[in-house]
């Protein structure tokens, strides 16, 4: 590390997304929710994908995503 160089310390979260559109959808829904009240997200992950079905159709497409963000100082 050089001097004066600070350490970065990255936290994250895992989260579900859900959908009635898309998975993608779902996702863009867990990222919006977090960033209401977290600072700072730099990256969001897909951890995997499922459905909810009924009656023989899907009625809601959720996401599980990792957020990403730094720990401010």
């Amino acid at each position: 590390m050089r001097k004066g160089q600070e350490l970065a310390v990255i936290k994250t979260i895992d989260l579900v997304g859900v959908s009635e559109k898309s998975w993608r959808d779902g996702a863009d829904q867990a990222l919006a929710e977090a960033s209401k009240t977290i600072r700072g997200v730099t990256g969001m992950e897909i951890l995997g994908t499922s459905c909810t079905v009924e009656n023989g159709a899907v009625t809601e497409y959720l996401t599980e995503v990792r957020i990403k963000f730094r720990i401010e100082r």
